[in-house]
């Protein structure tokens, strides 16, 4: 279930050198990723030159998951496209937003339009984004999360953070526990292709087609004024990726490009011929 609000007080509660892709940052009490929700799933983030990329696919709808990674609840302020995902106001820290209850994940899978009802997030061509439409363009390919803490000593003396859940079994544990090695590798500066198209921005988000998303009003006070986290993810078509140098010209090799080491072990040679 999610639950929202319009004032400070008042928020939305939610229920239920390499190419290589990284796990999400573990610096924060929020884990944020971009979800293709036509089939793509988990969009790999890509490091490029301080920030996070990930290739989105015009036309396919995503979702935006916000894990909390606590014992306590927080509230998470999200915008995209420079635009509150709640209000539709232009993004700012001090706005509406949604709260998570300690450990919980959920998906934000549009503009919210009502306490039932949500506009899907929906890649889609630059001028046809909503934040575009709105004559609000010069943010449009970024989406990010301002996140605070409870001012829970204020409301109880006997407070307790809620321990966190059993460990999954090994093969089943989320992507955040990835390698750490390829992290670090991924940070590493990478070589740029640049291309006129590299400089435009060339994906939105749309304000697709509406679907049930249950909310109600909760109440949240923050513990500061000042966000304890602020992370984003740039997105884009993958073509303006690969001209950034943000991604490699080819996805996966290109099989009619000599290879240097193409086999395994040495095979015996052809019986001679009589």
């Amino acid at each position: 279930m999610y639950r929202f609000c319009a004032s400070l007080l008042s928020v939305l509660a939610l229920s239920g050198f390499s190419y290589g892709p990284v796990p999400p940052p573990a610096d924060g009490p929020v884990a944020v990723s971009i979800i293709d929700r036509d089939g793509e799933g988990d969009l790999d983030q890509y490091p490029h030159r301080g920030q996070r990329w990930v290739a989105g696919s015009p036309g396919h709808r995503y979702s935006v998951q916000l894990r909390n990674r606590t014992g306590e609840r927080v509230l998470v302020v999200l915008s995209v496209d420079g635009v509150n995902a709640i209000s539709g106001q232009t993004a700012s820290p001090d706005q509406s937003g949604y709260v998570l209850e300690p450990w919980q994940s959920s998906e934000i899978t549009g503009w919210r339009k009502s306490n039932a009802e949500v506009a899907q997030f929906v890649f889609t061509d630059h001028g046809d984004s909503y934040a575009s439409r709105t004559g609000r363009p010069a943010n449009v390919g970024v989406v990010g999360i301002a996140v605070f803490e409870e001012a829970r000593a204020r409301i109880y003396d006997d407070y307790r953070p809620m321990p966190a859940p059993r460990p999954m079994p090994r093969g089943m544990a989320s992507e955040a526990s990835a390698d750490k090695a390829a992290a670090a590798e991924a940070s590493a500066a990478m070589p740029s292709a640049r291309s006129p198209s590299a400089n435009r921005q060339q994906l939105g988000t749309g304000h697709g087609a509406r679907e049930w998303s249950q909310s109600s009003l909760t109440h949240f006070e923050r513990a500061s004024r000042t966000p304890v986290q602020v992370s984003q993810i740039r997105y884009d078509a993958r073509s303006r990726l690969v001209a950034m140098g943000v991604l490699p010209r080819y996805r996966g090799g290109n099989a009619a490009a000599p290879q240097a080491f193409p086999g395994g072990f040495v095979p015996d040679p052809p019986a001679r011929g009589r």
